[in-house]
């Protein structure tokens, strides 16, 4: 009688013991792969422009086809074929819907795709597909707040994630396109089985803020923009030297320096002013090449200049006509932000402020060296040293910016994101060039007597 009783306990004993293994060992090694291998997110970008707002979709290529349907494996280049393009198009005008805060539709149009490798933290490489769109609400309606209606993805793959962003909004002062704002994510509301629509709320914004970041903007731009500084630099260097026979020899003296110095940096200030204003409040539409071939051009001519007089004592017209090919691409910038004639103007005023504020300091700094340079016995071997590296940096520039890409453009390129080295490299020398102009004074100046400068008529000849 009991011996039946013992072996069915024993059984279920074993069997609940199985059970109690088995079960937790299948969940966690189904859940391992995806603890270990993160799947990647979908972004949107938003830039908000005066009157739509221009979308960049960043898709992970394995989530979409699954939810789509449509097969991008095969694809392994980063064109996206004609037949899949249109049922992109097809699937993503289902799927993105966004409204007015009242109800009414926007309309939707989307533009280029193109397939990529990327990566996000902890996913590790995958491929994404980019979609560029535009978003336009109807007449007169408000471009800062409305209802995103987006469930790309999200509506068959139930455990996607998307991240919507702010990238360029120049009413908050989001104008130079590096770092981003999240507005919030979209996915499944596994309560209600349904992807709730996001409430994009940008805030009222301001002309202030939008002015305050063009005047940063501009700053970073001319500190950034090495082949600006190159031009204005090289220029000025031989300020201080007077021209005899081809030939730099002596120098001009102080005042006519500094006269010299303050004349070219105004002449190159009001040429780039003008053609910025006129490019940018004209709306011209200049290709960018042939303005940045010419910058080019401008930097080898005062190189040359600084090696050989090309045109002594009428540097300030020089930098004044080459000051408008500068200005122009100075326009590109603000080209390509889409503004209104208000915001556009606001804008102008705040580049062009910070490019001037920026440009005064560095003048300033360089000034003492470049005063001090001209009366040291070294000066002929580093204006050589100096015309001879910018010359070089100018003809790889050129060629470039021609159509042929090489190591010496890309290598003058990164020197414009070490801005915090130039800063203190040229506020030390300026320190330096003051302290030795002052101990030259003191230990020239007679007993009793005030101290006075002491200018050599000839530094050496070149």
């Amino acid at each position: 009688m009991t011996g039946p009783r013992n072996w069915l306990t024993t059984v279920l004993t074993r069997l609940v013991a199985g059970i109690a293994i088995v079960v937790p060992a299948a969940l966690l090694l189904g859940a391992s792969p995806a603890a270990a291998h993160p799947m990647p997110h979908s972004v949107v970008q938003l830039d908000v422009y005066r009157s739509s707002v221009s979308a960049r979709l960043e898709l992970p290529v394995s989530d979409f086809s699954r939810a789509s349907g449509i097969d991008l494996d095969d694809v392994t280049g980063k064109a996206v074929p004609a037949a899949q393009t249109k049922a992109i198009r097809a699937y993503l005008a289902q799927h993105i819907h966004p409204t007015t805060t009242g109800g009414k539709a926007w309309q939707v149009a989307i533009g280029s795709m193109h397939l990529s490798a990327t990566q996000q933290t902890s996913t590790g490489t995958y491929r994404e597909l980019t979609v560029a769109a535009v978003l336009t609400p109807p007449a007169a309606a408000d471009v800062r707040h409305f209802t995103f209606h987006y469930d790309a993805i999200v509506h068959q793959v139930v455990t996607h994630v998307t991240l919507v962003t702010v990238r360029q909004d120049w009413a908050n002062g989001q104008v130079d396109g590096k770092g981003t704002t999240q507005v919030g994510t979209i996915e499944l509301d596994i309560r209600h089985m349904k992807v709730p629509a996001l409430k994009v709320d940008l805030g009222p914004g301001s002309a202030w803020r939008g002015f305050v970041a063009m005047v940063e903007l501009g700053g970073n731009h001319i500190l950034t923009g090495t082949d600006h500084l190159l031009f204005l630099l090289i220029l000025l260097l031989p300020a201080p030297l007077a021209a005899t026979g081809g030939r730099w020899t002596g120098l001009v003296g102080p005042r006519k320096a500094l006269a010299r110095i303050g004349g070219i940096t105004l002449a190159f200030t009001a040429g780039h002013s003008v053609a910025l204003a006129a490019t940018a409040l004209g709306r011209l539409q200049i290709p960018s090449w042939p303005v940045e071939a010419f910058i080019a051009a401008s930097i080898l001519v005062g190189a040359i200049h600084a090696i050989r007089p090309l045109f002594p004592g009428r540097e300030a017209v020089v930098a004044g006509v080459f000051g408008l090919g500068h200005g122009m691409a100075f326009s590109f910038v603000l080209a390509e932000m889409h503004l209104s004639t208000r915001q556009l103007v606001t804008s102008l005023l705040g580049f062009n402020l910070g490019i001037e504020l920026v440009q005064l300091l560095l003048v300033c700094l360089a000034l003492p060296s470049l005063l001090v340079l001209a009366r040291l016995r070294a000066q002929p071997a580093l204006r050589l040293t100096g015309a001879a590296v910018t010359g070089v940096a100018a003809l790889g520039w050129l060629v470039d910016r021609l159509g042929l890409p090489n190591p010496v453009a890309r290598a003058a390129d990164s020197a414009g994101s070490h801005t915090t080295l130039l800063l203190i490299t040229l506020t030390l020398a300026a320190l330096v060039s003051t302290g030795w102009a002052l101990a030259t004074r003191l230990r020239s100046a007679p007993r009793g007597g005030g101290l006075r400068l002491r200018w050599r008529a000839d530094p050496g000849r070149s």
